[in-house]
């Protein structure tokens, strides 16, 4: 599968998947360390059922980032605007962990476009917090950094694996991946090593954090946003799915987020990590066809 590439009407040199020529339209949106090219163990089971849309967000894979975002609804303008040029009206929608936050606020924003929604793994729609850390490490539960200046020194969460990005320390992400991501399964070692080499691609951590612990669609505060109560104009049927043995989203985060939601249901994958891509790929594109075809 080869990327295709478009400039965007902001400026940003963006690249995307497009498979399959099925009128449906599924969009898969990427989380953090990762590219379009972590969906490639669903994307072929899936392009005979619909058309698929998977692009390298901005600051990621192969895209440019020409201009930094500041928050999440940053990246699904960025995606609505691919849509526009592709004069796609009516989709789809996956996200899945930090993509799950992106697809959220684009549901929010578009309710009459997006026809399903599906959350893999997916942040909560109160964002996801990053705590200041005691002397040993530990997060202090509530205490919240002010700004990212600040949010970026983080010596356990952040600084260690932006430094990591900018210094192209290879084994530092893969660590971090085969501790976190892959604690049931791991990819074959030509696979791995393609989504490792598209994760080290990624120009943009900081910000992305930063844009996490701000996100909040709910109507109350988060600590460090107010929230502007917007989870209340996804309209569309959403699909939850966590993996039980997720290290990086809690399940409370799902739960929030599901009771936030007027038409959602929760379903938990045994024995599955927070990459389902590739610890169970035949349950999630079952899951897929079953409730978006």
């Amino acid at each position: 599968m080869n990327k295709k590439q478009i400039e965007l009407s902001n400026g940003e040199q963006y690249f995307y998947l497009d498979e399959g020529n099925n009128e449906s339209v599924l969009v898969l949106l990427h989380g953090n360390m990762s590219s379009s090219i972590h969906f490639l163990p669903i994307i072929e089971s899936l392009q005979n059922d619909f058309r698929i849309i998977a692009p390298d967000m901005r600051g990621f894979g192969d895209s440019s980032y020409n201009n930094h975002i500041n928050s999440i609804e940053d990246f699904g303008l960025d995606v609505f605007l691919l849509l526009d040029a592709l004069n796609i009206k009516k989709y789809n929608l996956l996200g899945w962990s930090t993509g799950g936050a992106i697809a959220l606020k684009m549901a929010a924003i578009r309710p009459e476009a997006v026809k399903k929604l599906i959350l893999l793994e997916s942040a909560s729609y109160r964002g996801y917090p990053i705590f200041k850390k005691d002397e040993k490490g530990n997060s202090i539960i509530g205490t919240h950094y002010d700004n990212k200046e600040d949010m970026a020194q983080d010596t356990v969460q952040v600084s260690p694996f932006d430094n990591a990005f900018k210094n192209n320390d290879v084994a530092t992400i893969a660590a971090v991946w085969d501790q976190l991501i892959y604690p049931v399964n791991k990819p074959l070692k030509e696979d791995g090593n393609l989504f490792l080499s598209e994760s080290m691609k990624q120009r943009n951590l900081v910000d992305v954090d930063w844009a996490l612990t701000t996100f909040n669609m709910s109507d109350s505060s988060n600590g460090v946003s107010k929230g502007d109560g917007t989870i209340k104009n996804v309209q569309c049927p959403v699909l939850s799915l966590w993996s039980e043995k997720d290290l990086v989203v809690p399940e409370y985060m799902i739960d929030e987020t599901v009771e936030s939601l007027n038409n959602a249901k929760k379903v938990v994958l045994k024995n599955a990590g927070h990459n389902p891509l590739v610890d169970c790929p035949e349950k999630v594109i079952i899951y897929i066809k079953e409730f978006a075809i």
